[in-house]
């Protein structure tokens, strides 16, 4: 198994691409904190995944939830060797002008201010450790944006530069730090990237920007985050990857 011994974090576990990553990581032998707002949804994920897998509710954006997250990790399984940050959200496809301040302070807190939060509960962990890995799940948005979602696309943006300065600084303690780009995916916040209701002909736009012809979907996401996550990726670091079908090209 490829993370057999590892401890890790996947936070926004309770659903989609978070759900997906943890059920993997337990899968390839780790033992993993899953972390999601909605508490009664993550524990219910964490129950099916057994001993190897424990739930915590936590607000990504506020420091104490995150600062408890962590203990968590040291706390059931003795140690921290990987933190995903997965957990985010979006504003609903529509012209920038029209998203209020409030939700453009959410989306920054939860996508962006969240890892700053991580890196400075989970780095001295890590450090203890001799090494340790961080992967943060941006997004195409971020690399070619699309209209009508200004302000999520930034936070994405924000995200793979954080990434790369993450992985300079931190490369001499053996922290490799990568991201991840999915393309726009099967999970609840689909709606509210499209912007219009989910229907075959609505879909049928946004599939048509993606050369392989279909949306991104847990186990995509999940396989890339392996890769990152396993020992044959040890000189990788700074890495924004595109798991997209083509859409970035």
């Amino acid at each position: 198994m490829k993370l057999e011994g590892k401890v890790a974090i996947v936070t926004g576990a309770a659903s989609g691409f978070g759900r997906g990553i943890a059920e993997r990581f337990v899968l390839e032998g780790a033992r993993v904190v899953l972390a999601d707002i909605n508490g009664a949804g993550v524990r219910e994920v964490a129950t099916s995944l057994g001993d190897s897998a424990v739930a915590v509710t936590c607000d990504v954006s506020q420091k104490a939830d995150v600062d408890a997250m962590v203990r968590a990790a040291t706390e059931a399984f003795g140690g921290l060797d990987i933190v995903v940050n997965n957990a985010g959200i979006t504003h609903k496809n529509r012209p920038l002008l029209d998203v209020g301040e409030a939700e453009f302070d959410r989306i920054y807190a939860v996508n962006v201010k969240s890892i700053y939060l991580s890196t400075l509960a989970a780095v001295p962990r890590m450090e203890k450790r001799g090494a340790g890995i961080i992967i943060n799940i941006a997004s195409t948005a971020g690399v070619r944006p699309r209209p009508g979602l200004t302000w999520y696309n930034g936070s994405k943006g924000a995200v793979i530069t954080l990434t790369k300065s993450l992985a300079v600084e931190l490369a001499p303690k053996y922290i490799r730090v990568n991201a991840i780009n999915p393309v726009m995916g099967e999970t609840g916040m689909l709606t509210q990237f499209m912007g219009v209701p989910d229907t075959p002909e609505n879909r049928a736009k946004f599939l048509a920007t993606i050369p392989m012809g279909r949306l991104s979907r847990p186990h995509d996401i999940a396989n890339a985050a392996l890769f990152l996550a396993e020992p044959a990726a040890s000189f990788i670091t700074g890495v924004a990857l595109d798991v997209d079908g083509g859409r970035c090209v």
